[in-house]
């Protein structure tokens, strides 16, 4: 097993004023030549935007983009017709294949939203834009792997990609093991909040940890803990390849 500890301090950050960002990997004007990516993971953003305010019309293409919503609300506008509002325990997830654009903005007036934005390069360039969006009760997550994102697994979200994203809420002293969706599968763990440990280390709120070649992985809570991890392939889609 490999294992790289990211501790949340040594994210990148911006503060905008309306929006205050953390990068786990290069983003913006964040560059970390270590961190630009883990296999098809691209972006974590860690994202505080302010009430009344957000992000305008933009666009997108070729890339899974999954939305975690963690507090507050956020109103989305596409190209593609879709509009709604996604509030804290929604997800959302937007194919952006051969080009979409969109808005994002947090529709509360005085109350910040916090979300994870995370973006997975897609398995093949081309695909047609897609939208999807679900609500996953905390209550199906105590000591337990809720599935937000899988291929084809009922009750998750699926994305042009062999990754699943698996969630779950431990008590302290509770343990629960994971096992990756495909051989060969990257697992990136981002603690949301508390503390535990997984595979070893000690992750404390907002701590990441890349973990390779595993084969079953195992959490344990030491304070009451929310955790999400990203299942993804580690290998490059030949697109990269091809414009590398």
């Amino acid at each position: 097993m490999k294992k790289i500890l990211h501790p949340s301090s040594s994210r990148g950050y911006a503060n905008h004023g309306w929006l205050e960002a953390r990068h786990t990997f290069s983003f913006a004007g964040y560059h970390n030549p270590a961190r630009t990516h883990f296999g098809v993971l691209r972006v974590l953003n860690d994202d505080i935007v302010a009430g009344g305010r957000g992000f305008g019309t933009h666009p997108h293409d070729n890339m899974e983009i999954v939305t975690i919503l963690l507090e507050g609300a956020i109103e989305h506008r596409d190209s593609m017709g879709t509009t709604g509002i996604i509030r804290a325990g929604d997800v959302q997830v937007m194919s952006a294949g051969t080009g979409v654009e969109h808005s994002e903005v947090n529709p509360l007036p005085t109350e910040a939203t916090n979300l994870l934005q995370i973006w997975v390069f897609t398995d093949r360039l081309g695909h047609t834009p897609r939208y999807d969006q679900r609500s996953f009760a905390a209550a199906e997550r105590q000591g337990t792997w809720q599935y937000l994102v899988a291929p084809d697994m009922p009750g998750a979200l699926a994305i042009h990609q062999q990754a699943w994203f698996a969630r779950t809420e431990l008590a302290p002293g509770q343990s629960l093991t994971y096992t990756p969706g495909r051989q060969g599968n990257g697992v990136y763990a981002f603690l949301i909040k508390g503390k535990a440990t997984l595979a070893g280390e000690t992750l404390g709120p907002r701590d990441g940890l890349a973990i390779q070649e595993a084969t079953e992985l195992t959490a344990t809570g030491i304070e009451r803990s929310d955790l999400l991890l990203l299942d993804v392939p580690m290998e490059l889609p030949d697109y990269l390849h091809r414009a590398a």
